[in-house]
């Protein structure tokens, strides 16, 4: 048999399913076929989203009343610390998060449930959804003719031409392998295991009033609650009907094989008192585990007229939950790629921008991230790394986003221009932070505030602003940037000399000198490495 297909997108898992949408909304006069191997759709990591990804399934996607009426909205980002010991009871640890809903909306999402409604979406929208086929033999064309491969559903093969091939196939890909896309990430190896549980304790209705009443009663429960360690981090995430998703992920390093099994994996979760706390009662219903999250790609996007997206291109970290942001601005920029060609537009310029804005993406994200797992242990250090973090991802990328800028050549290239800056700031700030990880450790005061100082409200802790997406210019911008950078340095130095001590402002171009420490008193940084591969 023989199939022509203008977009074949290769995965019907929450990357390809949310393209397939895209396309039918945005180019509807493209025909769309999407291959899915699996028959039955299952549980998967991945349930939180934040506001980009938020921003995207919402404006982009129109599935904002759907969310709402099927998926639970997300009362922000919230952590918890531990004594040294992790002995503490969970109202004794020390917390930051908000106390009343949040500036922007958020979900948190059954990925089972999501995908098999998109799967059904699609299919009513006129997306030729082919569940249980198998793509085998794929044949990339250089972009004269089409692309082909066999696609195998209940014995029978049909040969399929197309004119775009999108690889949503998940973390093994199937353009990745054939292009040789795939590198390891050796600067940041993390492991992970996670599972479903049923009949985890209530926060909301735990037996500590004034724990309660002092986030005025807000749903605890709906946040994406991280329980933070030097090294390690565990996640609680609701799913609804009574299921939450446990996560936990730690330095390679500090791994053991038990821990993915689920068995071990609930053993160690109540070593730690507050975690075990939670769990008393509840029923593990299953547990995977990965021993290397995080890993890159040497291209995301080809005027070949493919491209990979989703877990079949990177992935880096889940902690601030910023997967299915990737995802939202690859299918932007891949339904764009899409349409203007479709149109006789050449997408040359285009897609080297866009191929070195996404590496540029990741080499962010991945700075939040790499060496800085010592960091998230201690209260007293990691408000002042959660804001920077947080407060830059409101001023920079979720404002930029939501005025398009990824779609925009020019507003590219500006980006572009302040790559190396950028990365050289974000680098010595991850130094200054792992540094004073470091020398509290060293002084055994890593611990110190971890109990007993009660609640640091987010709206102060992760510096969002009021006018994200309305017109701001470059000025205003830099201005509150300065004023990230600044506050972030003040935090930290009161961490390293007291709350006392004094700390005189710096102009933003101070923050992006290489071979410059931030804090006199921390070492001076290396040069910063050039993270990106190249093709």
């Amino acid at each position: 048999m023989e199939h022509k297909v203008d977009v074949a997108i290769l995965g019907g898992g929450l990357a390809g399913n949310l393209l397939a949408r895209q396309l039918r909304r945005q180019s509807p006069e493209l025909s769309v076929s999407l291959f899915e191997r699996d028959t039955e759709r299952t549980w998967k990591v991945g349930e939180s989203t934040v506001e980009i990804a938020s921003s995207y399934l919402t404006r982009r996607l129109g599935l904002s009343r759907y969310l709402y009426e099927k998926h639970l909205p997300k009362n922000g980002l919230r952590f918890f610390f531990d004594d040294e010991n992790k002995g503490a009871n969970l109202e004794d640890m020390s917390e930051i998060g908000i106390a009343g809903l949040p500036h922007y909306p958020s979900f948190q999402i059954d990925r089972a449930r999501f995908e098999a409604d998109l799967l059904e979406m699609n299919a009513a929208d006129g997306v030729d959804v082919r569940v249980g086929t198998r793509v085998k033999d794929l044949e990339l064309d250089d972009g004269t003719s089409g692309h082909t491969f066999t696609a195998v559903a209940d014995g029978t093969e049909t040969r399929v031409t197309a004119r775009w091939v999108i690889d949503a196939t998940g973390r093994g890909g199937l353009i990745a392998p054939l292009k040789k896309l795939k590198v390891r990430e050796n600067d940041h190896k993390v492991a992970a295991s996670w599972g479903r549980f049923k009949n985890v304790a209530d926060m909301d209705d735990w037996p500590a009033p004034e724990w309660r009443a002092r986030v005025r009663h807000t749903a605890r429960y709906l946040s994406t609650n991280h329980f933070c360690y030097n090294g390690q981090w565990i996640w609680f995430i609701p799913l609804g009907e009574g299921i939450t998703s446990v996560g936990l992920v730690m330095d390679s390093a500090n791994w053991k094989p038990a821990y993915g099994k689920k068995e071990g994996f609930v053993e160690y979760l109540r070593e730690h008192r507050a975690v075990a706390q939670l769990l008393e009662g509840s029923e593990i219903l299953d547990c995977e585990a990965f021993t290397q999250l995080t890993f890159r790609t040497k291209q995301f996007f080809s005027d070949e007229r493919w491209a990979v997206v989703g877990d079949a291109a990177a992935f880096a970290d889940p902690f601030y939950s910023q997967g299915t942001d990737v995802i939202a601005i690859q299918n932007d920029v891949v339904a764009d790629f899409i349409a203007r060609e479709t149109a006789g537009e050449n997408i040359e310029e285009r897609v080297e921008l866009s191929n070195e804005f996404m590496h540029f993406r990741f080499d962010t994200i991945m700075a939040l991230y790499r060496d800085q797992y010592r960091t998230f242990g201690s209260y007293e250090l990691f408000r002042a790394k959660v804001y920077f973090d947080c407060a830059c991802y409101y001023n920079l990328w979720f404002d930029s986003y939501e005025r398009d800028e990824h779609l925009d050549v020019k507003k590219v290239k500006a980006t572009l221009r302040r790559k190396e800056p950028v990365l050289v700031a974000m680098e010595n700030f991850r130094q200054m932070f792992s540094g004073a990880a470091d020398e509290l450790l060293k002084r055994g005061d890593y611990h110190r505030m971890n109990t007993g100082i009660g609640f640091h409200d987010g709206q102060a802790a992760f510096g969002p602003i009021p006018d994200v997406g309305m017109k701001r210019r470059r000025p205003a911008i830099d201005r509150r940037t300065a004023e990230i950078f600044n506050e972030t340095t003040r935090m930290v130095n009161a961490a390293l000399e007291g709350e006392g001590a004094t700390y005189e402002p710096r102009p933003i171009w101070d923050f992006a000198e290489e071979e410059r420490p931030i804090l006199p008193i921390l070492p001076i940084p290396p040069n910063l490495p050039n993270a990106t591969p190249r093709a």
